[in-house]
């Protein structure tokens, strides 16, 4: 069989650039051993699709930890505004809620798939069901792929095949085996936007406990790396939710005790101002012990592990803490501290990090430097952004440069 464009896997990147390649009128086929497109973008944002940030370019850079520059022609193309726009023009209304973070109004990824399944059959892509084990190249050109123990021929490729996170969508890694094996090389892997194992065995105490409005601070060593309010979650491993995830980012190597998290449980109360709100809880509880006098102050879960903390005991009186035990007991609530052990399995990660290298890649038109004909898009490639959105736009907007020139 012999084509215009081959695009191998069918996410995100891959899907969006073969409708942009066949309204290009280029004959697209996409290889996609699922059978079916988007099977990853159906669990992303709990199956809600958290399909774009509502942000400034500006912004997006700012939200891109991981070789954001790479990403400059990418997003000066195809902008999170055109990401909106184009899925409201194909039918789905969107809706934006907290963080600029933009989700179908109907609250179901299954509305971003379909609109994106219409527009493959509207512009006749053809999906085909096989695992692509090779790419055919001649020359430093590249000329199509192997696949199902036959050879597809093709004036270029779009290798959009997805990172290592959840392999149960497809996205299992072998795309990394297919870009070396045409000359390419890998940057290290290893999960990002991961929950985060921790040391203390007061985590698994405080499973389920939820805390909003906390600041996240994570340390490497004594420099801090990250800081931010917003959401996170205990767990039986220690922690997760939107600032864990984010935090995440920001591990380079993961080394015994060299990173450790503060919580700032009151972030809205300077030091000064959150003694004087226990030093009102105390007057109102003065014969009260201290483990019982806390309940206005702090979740039910946490209260146990804050006293144990503290190094007040919690059957002393609330009227016999000394000012400065009392002190020390505002700075713990400034700085929950926990220490992490490790990153949660990559298997687990909503992207993974690292990936073809960028400096392999022009990122003007996301065709490989070391073979002509061969494209990338999407989370394969070495950059990756917080939670938020921004890591669907990257596939977006890379999708279409590639598109542009495929």
């Amino acid at each position: 069989m012999e084509t215009d464009v081959i695009i191998i896997g069918g996410g995100a990147a891959g899907a969006m650039a073969g409708i942009f390649c066949a309204m290009r009128g280029r004959k697209t086929v996409i290889f996609e051993p699922n059978g079916k497109i988007g099977k990853k973008l159906m669990i992303t944002g709990k199956g809600r699709c958290n399909v774009t940030n509502n942000c400034s370019n500006d912004e997006l850079f700012r939200n891109i930890p991981r070789n954001p520059r790479f990403l400059y022609s990418a997003f000066s193309q195809f902008s999170s505004q055109d990401t909106m726009n184009l899925f409201e023009e194909w039918g789905v209304p969107l809706k934006t809620e907290r963080g600029n973070r933009v989700f179908p109004a109907s609250d179901k990824a299954g509305d971003i798939v379909s609109a994106l399944e219409k527009n493959l059959r509207k512009n006749k892509v053809k999906i085909i069901k096989e695992k692509v084990t090779g790419i055919i190249t001649e020359n430093g050109v590249c000329k199509g792929v192997e696949a199902g123990g036959k050879k597809y021929y093709s004036q270029s490729v779009l290798l959009a095949s997805g990172g290592k996170s959840y392999p149960g969508t497809g996205s299992d890694g072998s795309g990394y085996a297919l870009a070396c094996n045409a000359g390419h090389t890998v940057t290290e892997l290893k999960p990002s936007l991961v929950p985060l194992v921790c040391n203390e065995k007061y985590c698994a105490d405080m499973m389920g406990l939820s805390l909003k409005n906390v600041t996240l601070s994570l340390y490497d060593r004594d420099k801090r790396i990250y800081k931010e309010l917003g959401e996170m979650l205990f767990t039986h491993f220690g922690v997760s939710g939107p600032l864990v995830l984010s935090a995440s980012s920001h591990i380079d190597c993961m080394e015994k005790d060299r990173y450790k998290i503060f919580i700032d449980l009151k972030p809205g109360l300077s030091p000064q101002q959150l003694d004087a709100r226990i030093l009102r809880d105390f007057s109102e509880n003065i014969n009260r012990i201290f483990g019982n006098s806390l309940s206005k102050l702090l979740p039910a879960k946490l209260v146990p592990a804050a006293v144990r903390l503290s190094g007040i005991p919690g059957e002393r009186k609330v009227n016999q803490i000394t000012r400065e035990e009392r002190l020390s007991f505002v700075n713990l609530l400034k700085a929950f501290p926990l220490t992490v052990r490790d990153f949660r399995p990559i298997e687990e990660a909503i992207v993974t990090s690292g990936g073809i290298n960028i400096k392999e890649i022009n990122p003007k038109t996301m065709e490989s430097k070391l073979v002509k004909g061969l494209y990338f898009a999407g989370e394969i490639i070495d950059t990756d952004g917080y939670t938020g959105g921004f890591n669907l736009q990257i596939a977006f907007s890379t999708a279409y440069c590639a598109a542009l020139n495929l």
